[in-house]
């Protein structure tokens, strides 16, 4: 599993730890996508610990900013 990955606090963001969002949707928003498939699935690498490739969500990102730019 090698590579780099990305917290859910990293990907949408917390206002209380001045972390800007990547993708400004709130968590339940975020794991209803992840659930019909429009966000990326997780890789969970313990009980506590879920990540995202951060390959997933930049490709993610660029499929936004295309769509926004039409």
């Amino acid at each position: 599993m090698a590579g780099t990955y990305q917290r859910l606090v990293h990907i949408i963001g917390d206002r209380k730890k001045h972390i800007p969002p990547r993708i400004p949707v709130s968590k339940s928003t975020w794991w209803a996508g992840v659930k019909s498939g429009r966000f990326p699935k997780p890789l969970k690498l313990s009980e506590g610990i879920t990540v995202w490739r951060t390959s997933d969500i930049d490709a993610l990102c660029e499929q936004f900013e295309a769509q926004t730019t039409k």
